[in-house]
């Protein structure tokens, strides 16, 4: 996705590196054997576009896909690094094997299936094989922590009568394992492979037929020409254009690396440090995760737990999508006067009218999406449709037109672009598969408001905890899903809707893209600035932490999930608009206390004040845990507080700055 020539050599390795970090170092192939992994991946999209339109079984379809995409981790991505760049004997092997362990799942058909409680010796044979195969696929594409998650669930479901309590369980033997996780729909082809079968790949076949017709650098071009020449008109650019790129693209690192290097010039001629543009490429970048239509792959995730309609999802997550770019809007403008920039010259560039005029047609596929899905489209016909109307609108202009050989690279790219996910998503399948035959969920739940003395604003504090230490360790998707399972069930016996317990959960799990020591997009944002990666990260921590204390409004605002567009109980529209703006003044306020800057270089004072003010307006319920007494009135009191106290100061500063001015 990176413009050739934009980088220098050893910027494009480090670069490099840390993509490989997200979607695993494969194997660069050319010859016969680039040949075979582009034909096998065409043949992968072909088909899933085919189940997109027709009907295929859910027994047929989720191991064909799990088998498709064993076959291409085992022949693109090496078994270690010294063996980069070729297909070994074993690798063959290996991928061989893998699709005989799914062709002896699907022809066994029903009889297999009646007998998973009693699996016979050939069934657990092959069935012990095959999973040993999905942890090798997940660590070659993803690394080791995943898989060895995945072994100590195993562990736990089979040694349950040895833990001490309360984690004791009755255990299960091989036997039952094995055919739980192999030959059911509630272990490894369960809901999560049901997804990646299904949602999660025709959208990154949706992407890259963007990225290959040209969308990618006309919504950066058109981000440019939207913003002008002002002082904040480089931020804002970024903001923009890692919005346009970020929703078709859904990966925060390749929105990161393919804005990052075409905007750290400009960053830098504005007066931009370089550890500040590094954390605003990167905070950029994570909102990929979170914006509409397509957002992450976790998202999928939610319809699939929660058994809604994935334009539920999307519903949800426009507010509080807005209010995260709102939050990084408010802190460029404060950048703007704390690093004193300077208005730049983005060179000559065409009008956004002519831009618009010529290749406006790929906003087109995007706006077709929500408008199927409107129409009563499923969220796969709807994506199947626009991935079309992508691929026909791209022959309006030559220059952006998918001729054969990039319609195939395209077609192909689509299909390697899942790998990784849909390999974790298999082996976040263990782990759902063993909370599901344990009861670990419940019990976990029990135990985190035990700790929390049943506290739902310390159990939300401990999930927010809990999510963001798994984060640390595995993908978004699968710190989601290890923590829906486990960590959600616990929300929701407190009361908080099951839709706004997991929308938290996927909101915490996505700040993992920006905390170290998985910080992929900070760290890719730093390579291209040349900032040290660490301080890049707390960079993109303090611009991304106001809008992330937008998830604890969903579950300790008694009318928070108005911001999920959901009309609280007993409630009606007008407490949406309420809470939605109360909650971005004091984003507002958090961010000027963050950058210690409104209008000016604050003092302790104003930024403390500053805290209070944004506490007021997003958290009056805190004080809940001070008096009991206080009800919904009282709370909405704390918030017309914080409204006029953050007025007051924003006069004073805007005063003081005056002042100050006059003065000089």
């Amino acid at each position: 996705m990176i413009e050739p020539g934009t980088l220098d050599k050893e910027t494009q390795r480090k670069v490099e590196e840390y993509i490989e970090q997200e979607e695993g170092a494969a194997n660069r192939l050319s010859g016969w054997a680039g040949h075979l992994i582009t034909a096998l991946a065409v043949i992968m999209t072909l088909f899933h576009m085919y189940a997109a339109y027709d009907i295929v079984p859910t027994q047929t379809l989720r191991p064909v896909h799990v088998g498709f995409v064993m076959l291409l981790i085992f022949l693109l991505y090496p078994v270690a690094l010294r063996f980069r760049d070729r297909i070994r004997w074993w690798d063959v092997l290996t991928a061989l094997i893998g699709i005989a362990t799914m062709a002896y799942l699907v022809m066994g058909g029903d009889d297999l299936t009646d007998r998973a409680s009693l699996p016979n010796q050939t069934d657990m044979m092959v069935g012990a094989v095959f999973v040993v195969l999905i942890l090798e696929a997940t660590r070659r594409t993803t690394g080791p922590i995943m898989p060895v998650v995945g072994i100590i669930f195993i562990a736990y479901a089979m040694f349950g009568p040895y833990l001490p309590s309360p984690w004791t369980h009755r255990g299960y033997d091989a036997e039952r394992l094995i055919g739980h996780l192999y030959m059911t729909l509630e272990g490894i082809f369960g809901s999560a492979v049901d997804v990646s079968s299904s949602l999660i790949i025709l959208f990154t076949i949706f992407g890259a037929i963007l990225q290959f017709s040209g969308a990618g650098k006309f919504f950066i071009d058109f981000s440019f020409s939207a913003m002008g020449g002002k002082s904040t008109s480089s931020g804002r650019a970024i903001v923009l254009s890692s919005f346009l790129l970020g929703g078709p693209s859904g990966s925060g690192v390749a929105t990161t690396v393919t804005i990052g290097s075409v905007a750290w010039p400009m960053l830098k001629k504005s007066g931009y440090v370089a550890s500040a543009a590094g954390g605003l490429l990167a905070a950029g970048g994570l909102g990929a995760i979170i914006s509409p239509p397509v957002l992450g792959a976790a998202a999928f995730l939610i319809a699939e737990f929660l058994k809604i309609s994935y334009l539920d999802v999307i519903r949800m997550a426009a507010i509080p999508t807005v209010l995260y770019y709102f939050c990084l809007l408010a802190m460029v403008e404060f950048d703007a006067g704390k690093y004193n920039i300077a208005n730049v010259d983005l060179g000559k560039r065409d009008s956004l009218w002519d831009l618009t005029k010529r290749y406006g047609y790929h906003f087109s596929s995007l706006v077709s999406i929500v408008i199927l899905m409107l129409m009563g489209f499923s969220p796969v016909l709807s994506v199947f449709w626009a991935t079309i109307a992508a691929i026909a609108v791209s022959y309006f202009r030559r220059d952006t037109a998918l001729t054969p050989k990039k319609l195939i690279d395209a077609l192909a790219a689509g299909s390697i672009g899942v790998l990784g996910t849909a390999a974790t998503c298999a082996s976040a399948g263990i782990i759902v598969g063993v909370v599901t035959l344990t009861g670990l969920g419940l019990k976990f739940s029990a135990i985190a408001i035990a700790y929390a003395g049943g506290s739902l604003v310390l159990t939300a504090v401990y999930t927010a905890l809990i999510v963001w230490i798994v984060g640390l360790a595995v993908p978004v998707t699968a710190s989601y899903i290890i923590c829906a399972v486990i960590a959600a069930p616990a929300l929701i016996k407190l009361g908080v809707p099951d839709y706004a317990a997991h929308m938290f959960i996927f909101y915490y799990a996505v700040l993992s893209e920006v905390s170290p020591p998985t910080a992929l997009s900070p760290f890719a944002a730093a390579a291209i600035t040349g900032a040290d990666p660490y301080r890049t990260t707390l960079q993109s921590w303090k611009y991304t932490m106001p809008a992330f204390l937008v998830p604890f409004v969903f579950v300790l605002d008694p009318n928070g999930v108005g911001l999920l567009l959901t009309v609280p109980k007993g409630g009606d529209w007008t407490q949406i608009a309420w809470v939605t703006a109360t909650t971005a003044i004091g984003i507002w306020a958090y961010a000027g206390a963050t950058q210690g800057w409104l209008f000016g270089r604050t003092g302790r004072v104003v930024q403390a004040a500053l805290v209070v003010a944004g506490t007021l307006l997003l958290f009056p319920s805190l004080l809940d845990a001070i008096s009991t007494t206080l009800g919904s009135e009282h709370l909405d009191l704390m918030k017309s507080v914080g409204i006029a106290l953050t007025i007051a100061l924003a006069v004073f500063q805007r005063g003081r700055a005056a002042l100050a001015k006059r003065a000089a």
